[in-house]
């Protein structure tokens, strides 16, 4: 029986729920995977769906330093293969667009991937245009294998052109989970129809469907329950939700609570006890689904802030939101990247500009005032969210793709 193998950065990885409910849900439909991730995880805890996939998972050395002598064994491995001088020539055309020791690194991790890849993968299959495929398409060229892509969101903006023209030509063909991302990566393609969209949507049998008894919360009496699921990096615009926080009236009563860990959550926890408001925020850190839903049921409203950030980094179509818009909690966010592909502007919830403090904070005092329009908002979500993206579609056609190679 032949298997794909499953390219990932790391593994398992919380912020990573739809690349491993896509994991699952390719087995259920037959197909066999191995796992090859670039580096151990990091994160506290596995989600559930985790503990269900069956697959074998290879762990590639994450820095040279790591293990010397397998990656010595795999270059030495790999010189002797007729496969490479095409193979290092492809790399040697890439390092000279980018000359540095990440590049250096993921010729090193290809040459790993390729010398250790067992005889039954016949296919590569990788997530993310950038280190991962890097690593993947060394391993594919070193191996004599083909290989495809799954495109997603900070891979694509945050890479040179050059470099995804160069993946994308290569590759036999490739998914992406956004119009945006769709439009963008087939007009760098010589042949556009490669690259297809694919949404990953959600698997709803987890989340509940929304409760019978609505929040009465209006911020006069009890505290308006605020949500928001995401890391605490510079894209998710939590800067630009404590500033609309801030500007709320003193006698609207609210309570924050963030969900997820990152790079900036000391700096932004300053920055609440700067601005007054850390009595009314919870930190919560990461956290298993299990808990993200446990705290979204219990929520009144839902706020993403996304914007892009300096580096051109920017969210594709979150699945915090689908998640939430399943359970009928009415969702606040940005008119950025993909998320108008989710949110219909005051059908399905509320989007505001990106970067735009004064009108998030409009938006929120509005919201948290009128818990009926919260619930009409969340309903009608709900019901479209649970109608048009759900994992299916997408993983049968996925499923059919690897099976016309396999």
């Amino acid at each position: 029986m032949s298997r794909i193998a499953v390219v990932v950065k790391g593994y398992p990885r919380l912020s990573e729920t739809f690349i491993a409910q896509e994991m699952l849900g390719l087995e259920r439909r037959g197909v066999d995977i191995l796992i090859v991730a670039l580096r151990k995880p990091y994160d506290p805890y596995i989600h559930e769906v985790h503990r269900q996939i069956s697959a074998e998972v290879m762990y590639l050395p994450e820095y040279v330093k790591d293990d010397p002598a397998r990656v010595a064994r795999a270059k030495r491995w790999a010189e002797s293969q007729p496969t490479y001088n095409t193979a290092k020539a492809l790399f040697d055309a890439d390092f000279a667009h980018q000359s540095n020791a990440d590049r250096q690194r993921r010729w090193a991790q290809g040459c790993v991937f390729a010398h250790e890849l067992p005889e039954d993968v016949t296919w590569i299959y990788t997530h993310y245009l950038h280190t991962p495929c890097s690593a993947a398409r060394y391993a594919a060229h070193l191996s004599g294998r083909k290989w495809s892509f799954s495109a997603h969101a900070k891979d694509i903006w945050t890479s040179p052109e050059w470099d995804l023209r160069t993946k994308i030509n290569d590759a036999a063909w490739g998914v992406t989970c956004t119009s945006v991302n769709a439009q963008y990566l087939q007009e760098l393609a010589d042949d556009p129809k490669k690259v297809e969209l694919l949404y990953h949507g959600l698997d709803f049998s987890g989340f509940p469907f929304p409760s019978d008894a609505p929040s009465e919360r209006d911020g006069s009496g009890d505290a308006v329950r605020i949500v928001s699921v995401g890391r605490a990096v510079e894209k998710k615009g939590y800067d630009d939700l404590l500033s609309a926080l801030a500007k709320l009236p003193a006698d609207l009563n609210w309570h924050f609570t963030h969900v997820g860990g990152g790079e900036l959550s000391d700096a932004l926890k300053s920055t609440a006890d700067e601005l007054g408001l850390s009595k009314n925020i919870t930190w919560r850190g990461a956290q298993p689904r299990e808990e993200v839903i446990s705290t979204c049921r219990q929520a009144d409203l839902f706020v993403l802030p996304s914007k892009l950030a300096k580096t051109g980094d920017r969210d594709g179509l979150p699945n915090v939101l689908m998640e939430a818009q399943s359970m009928g909690l009415c969702c606040l966010s940005t008119r950025v990247s993909a998320i108008p592909e989710l949110i219909k502007d005051e059908e399905t919830g509320i989007l505001v500009e990106p970067g735009a403090a004064e009108e998030l904070a409009t938006a929120l005092d509005a919201l948290i005032r009128d818990p009926g329009r919260r619930r009409t908002l969340g309903l009608a979500a709900a019901d479209l969210v649970r109608k048009e993206f759900s994992t299916d579609p997408g993983l049968d056609r996925l499923a059919a793709k690897f099976r016309k190679v396999l």
